[in-house]
């Protein structure tokens, strides 16, 4: 199944592509309904001791991993109403990236240097609300910047998008971290070694996305 999981988020991450180019109508999400559908009907006939488990893993992966690379698309392609064109601009889809990226050097930098309220002890030792609220403005600062080289948004729609990532790039971040707790893993997986593995390079975009 492992196979058809990540056939499965490749051919979302392609549909909604499609869907957002023109390319096709919502016809093209039809296959992988069925696939959602396989996943959880296949569970009566392959007679596992915990199906449960299996659903998850398989559910899971899709809402997590696959829907949020899948809409990078939406901030990628936009439809003029007027021209009835799409254009791209890889523009916002690297802001979240640079505000999440800046985000984590400035709560790091804060953090070591007047961190002393600890954010989530429970689930994260080393993050401080010093260093959150400093990466924070860190981005937000960034987001200026932004605003004054690329005028698809105002600055203040900009210095919005940049506190959304920031709050959801740190649930999201929290949220990785619990998973991880709960299944007594220190990595996520081999790939990136003495990176804690590849979803923890991608932990904070994925609920920020």
């Amino acid at each position: 199944n492992k196979t058809i999981i990540m056939l499965g988020g490749a051919y979302l991450f392609l549909a909604v592509m499609g869907f957002c180019i023109d390319a096709a109508d919502s016809k093209i999400f039809i296959p992988y309904l069925l696939l959602l559908l396989y996943l959880m009907i296949s569970e009566l006939y392959l007679k596992k001791s915990k199906p449960m488990l299996n659903w998850v893993y398989s559910m899971l992966s899709q809402l997590y991993i696959g829907l949020p690379f899948a809409l990078l698309n939406v901030l990628a392609f936009h439809t003029d109403p007027e021209y009835s064109s799409v254009s791209y601009n890889p523009i916002l889809p690297l802001s979240i990236f640079i505000f999440l990226w800046l985000s984590d050097t400035g709560a790091y930098c804060v953090g070591s240097l007047i961190g002393k309220h600890r954010l989530f002890e429970r689930i994260s030792p080393k993050k401080s609300w010093e260093g959150s609220i400093g990466g924070g403005v860190v981005a937000i600062g960034a987001s200026f910047v932004l605003a004054h080289y690329f005028t698809i948004m105002s600055m203040w729609e900009w210095a919005g998008l940049a506190l959304v990532v920031v709050v959801f790039g740190t649930w999201g971040d929290l949220t990785e971290s619990l998973l991880k707790r709960q299944l007594h893993v220190k990595d996520s997986g081999n790939i990136l070694p003495g990176h804690g593995g590849m979803l923890d390079r991608f932990d904070s975009a994925l609920m920020a996305i």
